[in-house]
């Protein structure tokens, strides 16, 4: 049976944070809003983790995973950034979008992509998850909760401690958050590329 935490998404109070960062922490697989939809998500080195959230989805290890991310440092930590996807990293963040990069030595092999060792990685505009991100004080591995043969994201809390209870360790609810998913750009050949468009405008790509 799921616990769950009643955070607030503004003002997140700091002893749930800290006990929900510790439950990250000992593998356990967590449900949380975002500045999209609800994600899945834990420890970035646990392999157990990665397997439960691709049979919550029901994606094979194709399946692109996304780094959460607190800020651009991190991300450089974890992925190659020259000057060029910087900037535009820099004037798009953060916010709703998901940025493909080629990962670096810091990952493990089995969270990136095995043909293109690629992988996802965004910084969320939502004071909650920045607050958990920065108690963490590491990325978290994510994945929009889309459950299979579904289309749209899970949004709702209430409904996703009922599909959900016994297949997450911890439901963060924060309320309600847009369905909407997060617009994602393939950075790693240069010129930016769509691969989904979601919630983040496309202005700043020339894209539109």
């Amino acid at each position: 049976m799921a616990q769950v935490f009643f955070v607030h998404p503004e003002h997140p109070q700091p002893r749930l944070i800290a006990q929900a960062a510790d439950r990250i922490r000992q593998g356990g697989l967590a449900a949380f809003p975002t500045d999209s939809a609800y994600a899945l998500g834990g420890h970035l080195g646990d392999a157990e983790l990665l397997d439960r959230i691709r049979r919550i989805r029901g994606v094979d290890e194709r399946h692109h995973f996304t780094l959460m991310c607190r800020d651009l440092s991190e991300i450089a930590t974890y992925a190659r950034v020259d000057n060029a996807q910087y900037r535009l990293l820099r004037a798009a963040t953060p916010g709703p979008y998901t940025f493909i990069l080629e990962g670096t030595k810091e990952l493990p092999r089995r969270v990136l992509h095995p043909k293109r060792k690629t992988i996802g990685l965004r910084i969320p505009a939502h004071s909650l998850v920045l607050t958990l991100l920065q108690e963490l004080d590491e990325p978290i591995l994510s994945s929009t909760l889309i459950m299979p043969a579904e289309k749209e994201p899970l949004s709702e809390p209430g409904d996703i401690c009922r599909r959900l209870d016994k297949l997450v360790d911890l439901v963060i609810d924060g309320g309600p958050c847009g369905a909407g998913m997060t617009t994602i750009i393939n950075l790693v050949d240069g010129a930016p590329q769509l691969v989904r468009a979601g919630r983040g405008p496309l202005a700043p790509f020339g894209l539109e």
